[in-house]
């Protein structure tokens, strides 16, 4: 698979783009890559992505492992390869564990779950597959989790919706040529997997 965009590079951007590529830079795992490689394009657009993407990362009310288990949650569902690469090591380092992390990259129901982690399974896997939460699981997120967290957690959840297609659109390969983490799955078959 060829990325259909060539690496933006630093010292090409206009000056007024480079005070948003050093914020990138801050907190990037892939430098200028992956999805900024492509925000990047459109700057004002760019700099309104990395804003809210940086409160759903680093200010949202949700616990960090929890955060982290919903976008590799999205990356799956997406076959959204450098997602997977770019989270897995983030959400190692927050507490998820590689027994969870592992169930999930080969799309089965993590059986190790934490309640929490099984919490935000549910409720991620039915708003990404069946674009609702049935009402017994929403009140069970908002009565443990907070009204503020189950917002954060459903937006968060869509706004990894349009990252894993922006990276998939633009087919943004993994760094260095490394091997891509998940088997590209058919989207009835990861149905089938994550419902079950």
């Amino acid at each position: 698979m060829t990325e259909r965009f060539a690496q933006i590079r630093y010292d090409e951007l206009p000056p007024e783009v480079r005070p948003l590529a050093d914020d990138i830079l801050k907190v990037s795992s892939a430098a200028l890559g992956g999805p900024y490689n492509a925000l990047l394009r459109s700057p004002d657009m760019a700099r309104r992505a990395f804003d809210f993407l940086d409160y759903l990362r680093f200010k949202t009310s949700v616990n960090k492992r929890l955060n982290e288990l919903a976008i590799l949650i999205q990356a799956r569902i997406s076959n959204a390869q450098f997602e997977w690469w770019a989270h897995e090591p983030i959400a190692r380092k927050a507490g998820l564990s590689d027994a969870v992390m592992r169930d999930l990259q080969q799309c089965r129901r993590p059986s190790s779950m934490q309640e929490d982690e099984r919490l935000v399974y549910d409720f991620c896997i039915q708003l990404s597959m069946n674009h609702r939460v049935p009402d017994a699981l929403w009140q069970e997120a908002v009565d443990r989790m907070g009204e503020q967290a189950v917002v954060d957690l459903t937006v968060l959840s869509g706004t990894y919706v349009m990252v894993s297609m922006l990276l998939n659109a633009t087919q943004a390969g993994i760094p260095g040529g490394g091997a891509e983490p998940l088997e590209v799955l058919s989207p009835l078959e990861i149905r089938q997997r994550l419902l079950a």
